[in-house]
C-alpha cells in the first residue's frame, strides 16, 4: 500500500497545496492489467504495421479438445497449423511467389465458464507483404475456403501423430456441421489506431474474471456468472482450481506467436539492414521503450480514462512530491479523508472488440453458441 502526494495550484491563490489523491480500493493497476495494456501498445509500436488488418478466429470441434488438454505440446502446433492455413489461403491469388501475411497469433484455452475450449486469435494483415515493403490487399475472406484448409491440416496431422483414426474423420464428415469454424471480422484500417489496439489486448486477455466471481466461504464454493448475468455456474473449490490449472501455460509454453512478416526472424533481418520503416507502425514511439514501460500515469489513463495526474478539484496539473509507504500515516489519512472503509470498486468503463468502426461485416457466420468458442464481443476490461 502506498499514497501518492502530489502539489496542485489553486484557481483561487498561487500558492502550493498537498494533495492527496489515494486509488481507490481495487483499483491498483494489476501485474496482468499493465502487462496487457504494454502488449497492445508494444504490438501497434513495434510489429503491426500501417496496413489493414483482419481479426480471425479459428476453432476446432469438442470431440478433438481432449487431446489438446492431456498434450499440450499440440497447442503450439495447433497456432502453426493456423498459420499454414492462413499462409495457404493469402498466397493463393498472389502472383508474387515471395509475397507472405504477416500474423500475430494467441492461443486461447477457455471459453464462457472456464472449460477448455482451445482456439486462436489471429490479427493477421489483410494481404501479402512484398520484398520491397509493400502490400497487395486481399479483395475478401472466404471463410469456407479458409475452414476447409484448416480443417485439412488439423486432420491430416493429428491422424498422422495417431491421435485420431480414420474412423473418426469418416465420423465427422458425416455431420451437418464438423465442428470446425471460422469467424473473419471486418477490415480494420491503419487510421484506427485504437481499434487495433483494443484488439492486441483483447486477444491475451486473462481466462476469467474476478468481477464476475462470488466465493461462498462457509459453503466452500465459488459462483461463477456468465458474461450477460443470466446464468451461474457452482464450483467447489477444488474444482474452481483445476478449472484454473488447466489454463495455466506449461513453463516456457508461448501462448502468442508470431509468423510471415511479423516472425521475430523476419522483423530482426529487415532491423538489420535498416529497411524495417519501409512502412510505418500503426504506432509512432513518442517516447522510448524503457520510459514508456515506466510510465505509470500513462496506464491507469488508458485503463481508467482518468488522468492521476490532474487535480479533480481545479483540474490543474499536479506534480509527485513524495511516495507515502508507512502503513500508519497511511490509514491515518485516509481515515481523515473517510476513504480507509471504501470497498467499493469501480469498474472501467468497457470496450469490446472487435470494434464496429466501418460497419463493413462481412456474411461469416458467428461460431455457434453452444460451442461458447470465443467471445469476441466480451469487453477486455472485464476480465480483470
Amino acid at each position: 500500500m502506498a499514497i501518492v502526494v502530489m502539489n496542485t495550484f489553486w484557481h483561487f491563490h498561487a500558492s502550493a497545496a498537498i494533495f492527496v489523491r489515494p486509488v481507490p480500493a481495487g483499483n491498483a493497476l494489476g501485474v496482468h492489467q499493465k502487462r496487457v495494456v504494454e502488449f497492445g501498445e508494444w504490438l501497434c509500436r513495434e510489429v503491426v504495421k500501417a496496413v489493414p488488418h483482419r481479426h480471425v478466429v479459428l476453432s476446432i470441434p469438442k470431440i478433438l479438445r481432449r487431446y489438446f488438454l492431456y498434450d499440450r505440446k499440440l497447442l503450439s502446433e495447433l497456432s502453426r497449423w493456423g498459420w499454414e492455413a492462413l499462409k495457404a489461403f493469402y498466397t493463393s491469388g498472389a502472383r508474387d511467389d515471395k509475397a507472405i501475411p504477416g500474423a500475430v497469433i494467441a492461443i486461447q484455452t477457455f471459453g464462457d465458464f472456464l472449460g477448455f475450449y482451445p482456439h486462436l486469435h489471429i490479427l493477421v494483415s489483410d494481404g501479402c507483404f512484398h520484398a520491397n515493403g509493400m502490400l497487395s490487399v486481399s479483395p475478401s475472406v472466404d471463410t469456407k475456403a479458409l475452414e476447409q484448409i484448416f480443417r485439412h491440416k488439423v486432420l491430416k496431422i493429428l491422424l498422422a501423430k495417431g491421435k485420431i483414426t480414420q474412423d473418426m474423420i469418416a465420423l465427422l464428415d458425416k455431420w451437418r456441421h464438423t465442428g470446425f469454424n471460422v469467424f473473419a471480422g471486418p477490415r480494420i484500417l491503419p487510421c484506427h489506431e485504437k481499434s487495433m489496439e483494443n484488439l492486441a489486448r483483447y486477444i491475451i486477455r486473462a481466462s476469467f474474471s474476478q468481477e464476475r466471481m462470488i466465493y461462498h466461504r462457509e459453503a466452500g464454493q465459488v459462483e461463477y456468472r456468465s458474461k450477460d448475468g443470466s446464468q451461474a455456474k457452482v464450483f467447489d473449490a477444488m474444482e474452481w482450481l483445476a478449472a484454473m490449472c488447466s489454463h495455466v501455460p506449461n513453463k516456457g509454453e508461448q501462448m502468442v506467436r508470431y509468423y510471415g512478416y511479423y516472425s521475430n526472424a523476419a522483423r530482426g533481418k529487415r532491423k538489420k539492414a535498416d529497411v524495417d520503416d519501409k512502412i510505418p507502425c500503426i504506432l509512432e514511439p513518442e517516447l522510448t521503450s524503457t520510459a514508456f514501460r515506466k510510465n505509470w500515469a500513462r496506464l491507469i489513463q488508458k485503463i481508467y480514462e482518468v488522468d492521476p495526474l490532474i487535480c479533480p478539484k481545479c483540474a490543474s496539473e499536479m506534480k509527485v512530491i513524495a511516495f507515502i509507504h508507512d502503513e500508519d500515516v497511511i490509514r491515518k489519512i485516509l481515515k481523515h479523508l473517510n476513504l480507509w472503509d471504501v470497498k467499493q470498486k469501480i469498474s472501467p468503463r468497457a470496450h469490446a472488440p472487435p470494434i464496429d468502426l466501418l460497419n463493413t461485416y462481412d456474411e461469416s457466420p458467428m461460431p455457434s453458441v453452444d460451442d461458447q468458442l470465443i467471445d469476441t464481443e466480451y469487453p477486455i476490461e472485464a476480465y480483470f
